[in-house]
């Protein structure tokens, strides 16, 4: 399988790049920027993009969702977002961008599926009301991409409109850390942990 991490953007977005093998169908997690670098690592492996799926609809990580030409997955409490620049934030980076993809609505455990891969949703709301984390069930499992509801060492901001504090640590502590915790994280932004790791060191936490 191929697991490509991209850092993206001034925001240093970790866009992820999923395929089975080279010269196949990949997926992307949150293109945020920089279209040309994702371009790059897709050429490198011989893969064309299937669809997009976005962890949230923040700007940063949403930033180049029209650039490929392909199918917009983002659960559905996080549309509104994604067609707003007020809320997505991009108006606060003095841009104003709202998708104008084709756009898929996603539901907690619904499961996305690409040649030999299959990865599961899991709704984490607090970040964003509609942020998701997705676990890679196959071709190989214990693999989950948080996006920003946990990051290494830390947790998604919540000072941002619709953020919700609560409902954020209620996610990681009932959804993300009922994991097995050997499953590798793959964060939105920073390097990547372990559940075990967050479990015991992670200061907003422990």
């Amino acid at each position: 399988m191929i697991l490509e991490s991209v850092c993206v953007g001034p925001f240093q977005v970790n866009c992820y790049i999923l395929a089975c093998e080279e010269n196949t169908e990949a997926i992307i997690i949150d293109p945020g920027d920089q279209e040309k670098k994702i371009r790059q690592a897709l050429s490198r492996h011989k893969l064309k993009p299937a669809f997009i799926i976005n962890t949230h609809a923040h700007f940063d990580h949403i930033g180049c969702d029209d650039k490929f030409g392909v199918p917009v997955y983002i659960h559905e409490d996080d549309l509104a977002l994604l067609k707003d620049p007020q809320l997505n934030l991009s108006n606060w980076l003095d841009s104003s961008y709202a998708s104008r993809s084709l756009i898929k609505t996603l539901k907690d455990h619904e499961k996305i599926e690409l040649g030999k891969m299959q990865l599961e949703v899991i709704h984490t709301p607090g970040h964003t009301p509609g942020g998701i984390c997705l676990l890679l069930i196959k071709p190989v499992s214990k693999i989950l991409f948080s996006g920003d509801t946990l990051f290494r060492f830390g947790v998604g901001r919540t000072d941002f409109p619709l953020a919700n504090e609560g409902l954020l640590m209620k996610s990681i502590k009932d959804r993300l850390f009922a994991l097995s915790d050997d499953t590798t994280v793959y964060p939105g932004h920073g390097p990547s942990t372990t559940i075990a790791e967050e479990k015991k060191s992670n200061p907003f936490l422990t």
